[in-house]
């Protein structure tokens, strides 16, 4: 009996070395039945921008800021794909068609952009953040 019990725990103790945290990171996951289209807008210290899109699949995730985060706030706006309606909020940022990266939140339709309602997440300061789409 005493050996059964030191192989466990030798085994036990393997499994808890060998584990590799979670890597930080901004995650999106969607729990619902249809794809959506995901937006992030940020600050990265000196200047707001905007950036998208990411194809998040029923049931998945996608990763949007690798790395330990920098920021207690991110804002995110979110297109429920092929039934529409949106997960949106109070906070403008430029938002475009196809995928972008665009500097500044002011003056979007004069630089030839949409201007779309992000909703604001408070990391708390956290270094790692999943926010989960719902019904």
């Amino acid at each position: 009996m005493r050996h059964v019990f030191f192989i466990c725990a030798c085994f036990l103790l393997a499994g808890i070395f060998t584990c590799k945290p979670a890597e930080s990171a901004l995650r999106v996951c969607n729990k619902t039945d249809h794809a959506a289209s995901v937006a992030i807008g940020f600050f990265d210290g000196k200047d707001w921008s905007s950036q998208g899109w990411w194809t998040v699949a029923p049931a998945g995730c996608s990763e949007l800021v690798g790395g330990s985060l920098n920021a207690r706030y991110y804002y995110l706006y979110a297109i429920h794909q092929d039934v529409g309606g949106a997960w949106d909020g109070d906070r403008g940022f430029c938002t475009v068609g196809q995928q972008f990266r665009i500097p500044g939140r002011a003056n979007c339709q004069g630089r030839s952009y949409e201007r779309s309602p992000f909703f604001q997440i408070d990391t708390g300061d956290a270094p790692d953040w999943t926010e989960n789409l719902e019904d």
